[in-house]
């Protein structure tokens, strides 16, 4: 069967086709660093993290490039605010993205470049452009020639004629309102050790020549997928496509991209300000690997509405299907990772249906947990490996060392471990001696503490309560 995606730059869902059997270039558009991570980016990065597994999953070697951006005019803009260097700010906040991807399962980059350190291949670039009539240098800047180029407009569908006029003059030494810049010239009114020497004087890359020379540099002039938010479609992705091919490069042949996760019925970002990072949500309750599910559930371009009810619910929904695998490894004894279900792999073959593929998740469990309601362990096991292959191409598998030793409950869980240990000691006493009062009273505490107490044929088991 083959992997079906949508292609933005077709409007279209169509087979993929890699440019080299076998292999897979991918490049994400990663985070602006001008401030700490949010839970809308998390959705980009999950999003791709699950395209990349399901990838690797179909055997392709797959090549994952995702950069960051620590130059940039909102940077700046903080750095100034703050009073510190630009790289200051840049490096503090990629820190912290680094710490989130790691929270939320998301499988290292195979290179996460930095913006800064791809001078010299934007120099390439620019200089290609110019040779080929496509950009051209005035007071100290680079701007790349809309115009130039008839085929502005194609990944967008916006075209130059339809464009209105902004009511902000233009840049200096524009030819046209339209043209974009490649490279800034120095101002006064900025940090002065965010500049470089050119051919073209003192001054830094414009935010889309970056993403064109980091391609480049990683996987070359023609690559397999691009992907990023609907929300930088246009301009930027417009003005990657633009340059690069102007360039004469192949660029990507495939454009995936995903819908945004809203708040309040905006787009949720830190410009705004109406964002909510991971440790809001873990001081809610809540675990990564539930962020997680939560995310990874809707279809990758299907708009998520966030309010805290949904999420929880969404957190009650991974906490049933966590239940059955702890069930069924307590009955039938811990299981490899087994075979896909076939409806489970049409879905994510289609256009990665993580919903559809959910609901056949949902389907295997509901039968695993009628093989263990009428004692059928050989089928049970069956379906708690199928449940396992299912949740690991999803990220979410709980029995994965990623979430056995991540995440600040997980440290906390000897000492709560011998804690509850005690209690249920006491619980065990009282219910030997028949003082069922006493016992059930040792359990309320428990429950009233967030400690659900649950009786298996092995003893009993706890868990965290919602």
């Amino acid at each position: 069967m083959t992997l079906r995606l949508h292609d933005t730059a077709t409007r279209s869902v169509r087979d993929f086709v890699p440019r080299e059997p076998g292999k897979v270039g991918i490049y994400l558009c990663g985070i602006t660093v001008q401030a700490g991570p949010h839970i809308g980016h998390m959705r980009s990065a999950i999003n791709y993290d699950v395209l990349r597994r399901w990838l690797l999953h179909l055997g392709y070697e797959v090549r994952f490039v995702r950069n960051i951006t620590d130059i940039d005019d909102k940077v700046l803009a903080k750095a100034q605010e703050a009073g510190v260097p630009f790289w200051q700010i840049a490096y503090a906040n990629e820190l912290l993205v680094g710490q989130m991807y790691d929270a939320v399962g998301v499988l290292p980059a195979t290179v996460e470049p930095r913006a800064t350190g791809h001078i010299p291949e934007m120099f390439a670039l620019i200089e290609k452009l110019i040779e080929r009539g496509h950009a051209y240098a005035a007071d100290g800047n680079v701007y790349f020639d809309v115009r130039s180029w008839g085929n502005y407009g194609e990944l967008s569908g916006q075209r130059p004629d339809a464009m209105r006029v902004p009511e902000a003059p233009d840049e200096q030494g524009k030819r046209s309102y339209l043209d974009f810049a490649l490279w800034k010239g120095e101002k006064p009114t900025e940090p002065q050790d965010a500049y470089w020497d050119s051919q073209w004087g003192r001054g830094r890359p414009g935010w889309h020549i970056e993403c064109s020379a980091m391609t480049w540099r990683y996987l070359g002039e023609e690559f397999d997928i691009h992907g990023g938010g609907l929300d930088i479609q246009f301009p930027h992705h417009e003005n990657e496509v633009a340059q690069s091919k102007a360039a004469g490069f192949g660029f990507a042949r495939h454009w995936v991209h995903h819908a945004l996760l809203n708040l309040g019925g905006e787009k949720m970002s830190k410009s705004v300000g109406n964002v909510i990072d991971l440790d809001a949500l873990i001081a809610k309750g809540l675990r990564p690997i539930e962020v997680r599910y939560y995310i990874a559930s809707p279809h990758y371009r299907s708009v998520i509405d966030y309010s805290d009810e949904a999420i929880q619910e969404s957190a009650v929904a991974f906490r049933r299907i966590e239940g059955f695998v702890t069930r069924a490894t307590e009955l039938v004894g811990e299981v490899e990772p087994g075979e896909l279900g076939a409806e489970f792999v049409a879905a994510m073959n289609d256009d990665l249906n993580t919903s559809r593929a959910l609901a056949a998740l949902h389907e295997t469990i509901r039968q695993g947990n009628a093989a263990l309601a009428d004692g059928h362990h050989g089928a049970a096991r069956r379906a708690l490996a199928s449940v396992r292959a299912m949740l690991g191409i999803l990220g979410i598998d709980p029995l994965d060392s990623q979430w056995r030793v991540a995440g600040s409950d997980q440290q906390l869980k000897p000492a709560v471990d011998s804690l509850v240990a005690l209690a249920l000691e006491q619980r065990n006493a009282a219910r030997a001696r028949k003082d069922f009062q006493a016992a059930d009273a040792v359990r309320d505490q428990l429950k009233r503490a967030g400690i659900i107490v649950e009786d298996t044929p092995n003893g009993p088991r706890w868990t965290l309560g919602s």
